[in-house]
């Protein structure tokens, strides 16, 4: 418990995977007057973290032995809380911007109760509100990516997006957006789907998206890494606007699987017809098409690795391919199924193709998803 009345240092661990995590809430937390400071091992009176599922491994000895209060948030301590709380302090469930600078106000202060939306090795306490993007700024002294939207309406079977943060898209009003875009050089958007903003999510709002994009004066990097699209709403008037007012000449957008049936039983809602209609209209735009296949994925057949391959051939004629390994992420309905290995001759061609520059990413080490970004990402 702290002492009150005395000055309290409240650091935040770097972690390469969570940069944007940090600019966002170290933004949210100077709001409430507390400055978060980054460091490379548990320092000060408290020390937070953001983990994800695939390297939280790597920081357990060291939050163990941390001799400072640790809190613990990201992706994989709001699904797996209950394992997290048995060597953390403090678990944030859920979103962070409301929740963090609650508890850091509570520990600073001496009570040390948690908060709604956090959890203890005693108490959980469950979450009271949802973020409303335009309450807090996207990023402060520390830049980071704008963040446009949050949600999202489709039930895919591996992602972790609707179980944090909701199957109901929130949108930052389109003055903040601007006002903070046009405090960098270079303009990217996080967003799990760019096109879908000022939408529902299902029907796009292009006159809500040009809106925006038209008072941006910096330049855009827009439906690229990290604002990838869905390939349904890749189509003439959303090109259109990417190549009237941004500088990005690629569209990276996710097609996970060259079969129809798989399609259907991972919830994408989108159909391989529509992955190839997006690919031909990249290409009228003058756009290079960059799409994301897992593969492994539980339910495969051979026959399915055969058709995703024969999809993946037909991109990289024309574009480029980011491929990864099917990740059984906790929080989502394919947590605990098993990766089903690729064919032989499947693992050749990928082989061949990532030789010769077509294809990135890995279909047998998920971590390299995590700790490298994709060089067909950046425009």
């Amino acid at each position: 418990m702290m002492m009150p009345g005395r000055d309290i240092q409240v650091c935040w661990r770097r972690i390469s995977a969570a940069r944007n995590s940090f600019a966002a809430l170290a933004a949210a937390c100077e709001c409430h007057k507390i400055r978060l400071k980054p460091v490379n091992r548990p320092s000060g009176d408290i020390t937070c973290y953001s983990l994800n599922s695939v390297t939280f491994r790597n920081y357990e000895e060291e939050i163990r032995k941390a001799d400072c209060i640790t809190i613990a948030g990201g992706p994989h301590a709001s699904a797996c809380y209950r394992e997290l709380v048995e060597f953390t302090d403090y678990v944030v469930i859920g979103e962070g911007e409301y929740t963090l600078p609650r508890l850091l106000d509570s520990i600073i202060t001496g009570s040390g109760k948690p908060v709604p939306g956090t959890a203890t090795r005693d108490e959980v306490v469950p979450e009271d509100s949802s973020v409303l993007l335009g309450a807090y700024p996207p990023f402060g002294p520390v830049r980071g990516y704008v963040e446009i939207s949050r949600g999202c309406p489709f039930h895919c079977g591996y992602c972790q997006t609707p179980s944090l943060f909701g199957h109901r898209m929130r949108h930052r009003p389109v003055d903040q957006v601007v006002r903070y875009a046009n405090k960098l050089p270079d303009a990217r958007f996080v967003t799990p789907n760019a096109f879908a903003y000022g939408s529902d999510g299902t029907n796009p709002n292009f006159q809500k998206l040009e809106k925006l994009l038209s008072r941006i004066k910096t330049r855009i990097y827009f439906g690229t890494f990290p604002s990838e699209v869905r390939p349904e709403f890749i189509g003439d008037r959303s090109l259109e606007l990417v190549r009237t007012y941004c500088s990005n000449e690629k569209i990276h957008f996710g097609a996970q699987s060259g079969s129809d049936r798989v399609l259907g039983l991972l919830g994408r809602g989108h159909s391989v017809a529509d992955v190839i209609n997006a690919c031909d209209c990249c290409i009228d735009h003058g756009l290079v098409p960059v799409v994301d296949f897992i593969v492994g994925l539980p339910f495969e057949t051979l026959e399915d690795q055969y058709m995703t391959l024969d999809l993946i051939c037909q991109v990289v004629r024309r574009g480029a391919v980011h491929l990864h390994q099917f990740i059984p992420l906790p929080g989502t309905p394919l947590f605990g199924q098993p990766v089903r290995p690729l064919a032989d001759e499947v693992q050749r061609t990928l082989g061949s193709l990532a030789l010769k520059g077509k294809l990135t990413g890995s279909w047998s080490d998920h971590q390299i998803r995590f700790f490298s970004s994709p060089s067909n990402d950046i425009p």
